[in-house]
């Protein structure tokens, strides 16, 4: 129902609660509720369901732009960046103060792949940050750093350019944490100056102006999909929050 447009998550599990939703003639009220689409009848306050036609843009976010539709402070919205009248939504937000590759799509399961911690995506990122990177710092990066949330998983860093006051390095993570590189490099004692993301899976934002978008391929979309699929899923992708125990030997007189 959200994807059809009719109104935000929240909101169409109220218009369940409600009563106002028919499936295939029979009331639904109560949930979780599922149906497809594709061969469901699905009437919501008298008129059926419609699903759009689905569409995939790349942006190329630029810097104070927001990842949401409304914003109190008067920013401008991604989603304003491509003329289209469906209604679409940011694939994995990036922060304001953050660039570069966005992908925004009105694909409730392309979405879904893209950003669950299970899929483990990878997501490529640009950071300059301020001082000298050791390779103490690197290897912390590499092996995960501890954040509110847990223990991030390990991330693949390449060191682009490494001088007295100034590093570049690009940084690959399989996560979807809030501010999460920012977050990892400050942990090693880094402070971020620029962060850009270009990669998400195969997907590149090379050729593509700041502030420019273009619709992305039916190639580029499956690509995504595989990016995702292709990968063995884990039971969870999530922190734990809880750091590891020490192992302890069994007592000489446990038996199994």
């Amino acid at each position: 129902m959200a994807s059809a447009g009719i109104a935000s998550r929240r909101q169409c599990e109220e218009l369940i609660l409600q009563g106002v939703v028919r499936i295939n003639g029979k009331v639904v009220d109560e949930l979780p509720a599922f149906a497809d689409p594709e061969n469901d009848n699905i009437i919501v306050s008298g008129r059926r369901l419609k699903m759009p036609d689905r569409v995939y843009f790349l942006v190329n976010k630029p810097k104070g732009v927001i990842c949401t539709s409304h914003d109190p402070q008067g920013r401008p919205s991604a989603l304003g960046l491509v003329p289209t009248s469906e209604r679409v939504f940011c694939v994995g937000r990036l922060d304001v103060d953050t660039m570069g590759l966005l992908i925004l799509t009105n694909d409730a399961e392309l979405t879904n792949l893209l950003t669950h911690p299970r899929y483990k995506v990878a997501k490529t990122y640009m950071a300059r940050v301020s001082g000298h990177l050791d390779d103490a710092a690197v290897e912390r990066l590499k092996k995960g750093v501890w954040l509110a949330e847990g223990k991030t998983g390990g991330a693949a860093v390449k060191v682009i350019h490494n001088g007295r006051e100034e590093a570049m390095i690009e940084i690959t993570i399989r996560q979807g944490l809030n501010r999460q590189v920012r977050r990892m490099l400050a942990k090693v004692g880094l402070s971020v100056s620029s962060l850009k993301r270009t990669r998400i899976g195969g997907l590149r934002i090379e050729g593509l102006g700041v502030g420019q978008y273009r619709p992305l391929t039916r190639g580029e979309v499956e690509a995504l999909r595989r990016a995702a699929t292709d990968r063995p899923a884990e039971p969870s992708g999530k922190p734990s929050g809880k750091r590891p125990r020490s192992k302890r030997k069994p007592s000489p007189k446990a038996k199994s």
